[in-house]
């Protein structure tokens, strides 16, 4: 044993030595293999190479073509892309001299403007539309009061009216009395105005004293019950647009229970269609029970008397133009300028800002050029202004732009200035003094621009929001129903401010078409989804003596 264990560690190396050969001999008869495959591969590869017909020349080209579109974007779509300023660099020569040969003769355009702003509001109206909201009103004695309804009215000032408005009529419906609205602290307006800082109140009480009681606050011993703390007053949370059913059914039970009740907030929280004695206390709310406070009335018709002194070329009579290009407006929008960088940086710390974190939500999807195709982007005051131009305002017109602090306004009011020399604001019509005592309060000089509007001869809007839809609804119960109103479809705008190559008369012919569609549209009554404050007629107004 002892032998063969010697034997087998004395041959240990030699016994390795002795197992290479083999393994050696199948290493190299592997590699010959391998060699033999490749040398195999190869002849099928050539003799497949002889007889494949090489690629045609026009399925070369198209092999690269389709190459290059893969390594290059496809071009964006027509009125993806902010081009407005580069349009207007080409046809500012061509405006200018438009103007003079304007000014030296009576041109069809020059006519067509003098005639637009020196005739009658009614020259399209055989028969006027008169308001008539007293003969809609159900009149009777109010039976005792079923108790005290509150609503906190939220947003800007046209969205604090409308919640004014809606309110009444659903305390007429559920016979409460009102107690007068308090206004919600809105992160982006920022204005701490109380109902009587902006309207006033005895006159809006005595409007509606046959119709619905008014109160100024709840009386000692209903705060006393709730320990004079307003929240503990149970809150009757509200969907949109909830139905006159709704109240009588869920709110009216809990009032007749506690006494009081409270909805908060109240948005368009009533339904655009409910009965006609409701719509016609609508319009009696919004039309004749809220009237400005009397500092802004006073300054407000101030500012329209200078107004009409400054336009003695067009008989005393102006264009007004709701601008807006508030630094809040274009970043809500997500729309992109001719900024760049610094503008985009500026616009998403402005989001940030206002709506901290809205706008990176996940599955969220901003799509500037899908939003400017689409006609969502606020206009430049340069834009407003070649429309203008192009629709045949000339350079004699006086305009009142009607805004909030214009984003970036040293850049983008110059070539509105150029356009319009006689562009006025409440800043350039008031002294400062007088404005003083509105500084801080976007409401109250909301207020001021709306009064301004409403008394224009021709108004412009140029992007949604309640600020236009109420001063076009308001203009359309004061001037028998068909008010001038220019509302470009900025869908089709944004296809003429993409060329820059275009030339004045073909720009010209389509702001024409632009403004005789946005005229068709000028006498409208109310579908049965409209606002009443938008569209007055018919259930506010009549065509016959109707008036109030």
């Amino acid at each position: 044993m002892s032998l063969v264990a010697a034997s087998m560690r004395g041959g240990g190396a030699g016994g390795k030595a002795a197992r290479r050969p083999g393994r050696g001999v199948r290493r190299r008869g592997a590699v010959v293999l391998l060699l033999a495959l490749a040398y195999a591969a190869g002849l099928l590869m050539f003799v497949l190479g002889g007889r494949v017909s090489p690629p045609s020349p026009g399925v070369e080209v198209r092999r690269r073509r389709k190459a290059e579109e893969e390594a290059s974007p496809a071009p964006p779509r027509p009125g993806s892309v902010y081009r407005s300023h580069l349009v207007f660099d080409r046809l500012w020569p061509a405006m200018r001299d438009d103007a003079t040969h304007a000014a030296s003769s009576l041109s069809s355009a020059a006519s067509w403007r003098r005639s637009m702003l020196m005739t009658s509001r009614y020259q399209n109206s055989v028969e006027p539309w008169t308001p008539c909201v007293n003969s809609r009103l159900i009149r009777s004695e109010l039976p005792p009061s079923n108790g005290y309804l509150m609503i906190e009215a939220n947003g800007g000032l046209n969205q604090q009216r409308l919640s004014i408005c809606d309110a009444v009529a659903v305390a007429s419906l559920l016979n409460a009395t009102l107690v007068i609205p308090t206004f919600h602290l809105n992160s982006v307006w920022r204005d701490r105005s109380k109902f009587g800082d902006i309207f006033d109140e005895d006159h809006f009480i005595e409007t509606l004293r046959e119709h619905v009681r008014v109160v100024k606050k709840l009386p000692e011993d209903v705060l006393l019950h709730f320990n004079y703390n307003i929240s503990s007053i149970p809150n009757m949370r509200t969907k949109a647009y909830s139905s006159p059913n709704h109240y009588v059914q869920k709110v009216l039970p809990r009032l007749l229970e506690l006494g009081v009740v409270r909805v908060a907030p109240f948005s368009n929280r009533l339904a655009q269609s409910v009965p006609s004695n409701m719509q016609a206390l609508r319009c009696l709310v919004n039309y004749h029970a809220l009237r400005f406070a009397e500092p802004i009335r006073n300054l407000a018709e101030g500012l329209v008397g200078r107004l009409i002194k400054k336009s003695s070329l067009t008989g005393g009579n102006y264009v007004s133009v709701h601008l807006r290009f508030e630094e809040d407006m274009v970043a809500f929008s997500c729309c992109t300028y001719d900024g760049g960088w610094k503008e985009k940086t500026e616009m998403d710390n402005a989001r940030e800002r206002s709506w901290r974190g809205k706008f990176h939500r996940h599955g969220r999807v901003i799509n500037p050029e899908a939003n400017r195709r689409d006609g969502k982007c606020p206009l430049t005051p340069l834009e407003v202004g070649m429309m203008l131009r192009g629709m045949g305002f000339d350079n004699t017109t006086t305009l009142y732009v009607a805004s909030g602090k214009i984003y970036n306004s040293e850049k983008y009011m110059a070539p509105l200035h150029q356009m319009f020399p006689l562009l006025m604001t409440k800043e350039t019509l008031a002294l400062p003094e007088e404005l003083a005592q509105f500084e801080g309060h976007s409401s109250r000089l909301a207020a001021l621009d709306y009064t301004v509007c409403v008394q224009s001869e021709v108004f412009v809007t140029t992007q949604g929001g309640n600020f236009p839809h109420f001063v076009m609804g308001h203009r359309r119960y004061l001037y028998g129903g068909n008010a001038k109103t220019i509302k470009p479809d900025k869908r089709k705008l944004v296809l003429s401010f993409d060329d820059p190559n275009i030339r004045l008369d073909r720009f010209k012919h389509h702001m024409q078409e632009i403004l005789q569609h946005s005229d068709m549209r000028s006498i409208a009554f109310r579908k049965p989804n409209d606002s009443v404050y938008t569209f007055p007629m018919p259930d506010c107004m009549c065509q016959q003596d109707g008036m109030v």
